[in-house]
């Protein structure tokens, strides 16, 4: 039942909120947040640096994607065009005789190239069996 007010001429049921338990409430949450905020440890993502290799590859095959998209693939200093289906025999071909693992394969892409041929480019090698993929970076020039 609301409280009722005595003054002046009748009794009127008073129209207001009580603030009092939300502030309580909220000053509950608060301190609950403030206490478990430091307890949350944030996630650590373990990302690659350049250089980190145990050993440098013995050879490289580069797999140049140009701005239309066609594949080319360099070795020792010869160039040769490719077909997305040929790739993977391509460098299977290459890879051939040598130790696994000490032949590395790098993809050079043109920045206008999108993003969805790279991907599709390093999922053809990996299901091919290629160990060791990787993307070469051209450094911008300091400002």
């Amino acid at each position: 039942m609301p409280n009722v007010s005595s003054r002046g001429r009748g009794r009127r049921a008073v129209n207001e909120i009580n603030m009092v338990p939300f502030i309580d409430v909220m000053l509950v949450l608060l301190i609950i947040f403030m206490v478990t905020a430091p307890l949350i440890t944030p996630s650590l993502i373990d990302l690659p640096s350049i250089g980190s290799a145990s050993r440098q590859p013995d050879e490289k095959i580069e797999i140049v994607v140009n701005k239309d998209e066609s594949l080319e693939m360099r070795l020792d200093g010869r160039a040769e065009r490719l077909s997305a289906v040929n790739v993977r025999s391509a460098v299977l071909n290459a890879q051939a005789g040598k130790p696994a693992g000490s032949v590395a394969v790098v993809i050079s892409a043109d920045r206008s190239v999108r993003y969805e041929s790279v991907v599709r480019l390093m999922d053809t090698l990996q299901r091919a069996g290629v160990q060791r993929v990787g993307l070469s970076v051209q450094l911008a020039p300091d400002r």
